[in-house]
């Protein structure tokens, strides 16, 4: 399985029993979505390995408790502590509406209702306190900041995202 085609759903962070359990921290608004997997990916180095999972419960908000196949010691799982876990991008829920998960608009035209075609979004910069929408325009880079006030409509058919920004948003970066 190839990264690129998994989406990131947590850490392991940390051990929970003598017996090889561990605690998953989820990146999820909905952990109860991940609660009866049968498997998952485990980045070990720069490989996804499969896990199979003999056992698992939601513990504590956003984290899994997870008995892992054939990981029953604390040894076992002292390999795997502090790795990224993955799924596949065929198992995340559908989103509707004007919600959408980062990497499904990459590549979408962004058009301001003010300043009209932006241009097209290459990345989202999620490292600042607020998510950004990275845009070329011409080989120029323009940041808007992904707040709900100024995302007025996620067109999925057209690859596009409509959106009101304060008037000079834009023009600062050109």
């Amino acid at each position: 399985m190839r990264k690129e085609d998994c989406f990131y759903l947590g850490k392991i962070v940390r051990k929970h029993s003598f017996k090889g359990e561990v605690v998953i921290k989820l990146d999820t608004d909905e952990p109860e979505l991940y609660k009866n997997m049968e498997s998952v990916y485990v980045e070990l180095g720069n490989n996804l390995v499969p896990f199979f999972i003999d056992k698992s419960s939601l513990h504590k908000g956003n984290q899994l408790r997870v008995q892992f196949e054939d990981v029953y010691s604390e040894e076992e799982v002292d390999s795997i502590l502090k790795s990224d876990v993955y799924l596949p991008l065929t198992l995340l829920p559908k989103l509707e509406g004007d919600k959408f998960y980062y990497h499904e608009v990459i590549g979408f035209s962004v058009f301001d209702s003010n300043f009209g075609e932006v241009g097209t979004i290459m990345h989202i910069n999620d490292k600042a306190a607020q998510p950004l929408f990275e845009i070329d325009r011409e080989g120029k880079t323009i940041f808007i900041p992904m707040i709900d006030d100024f995302i007025k409509k996620v067109d999925r058919k057209n690859n596009q995202i409509q959106v009101e920004t304060p008037t000079g948003l834009i023009e600062l970066y050109l």
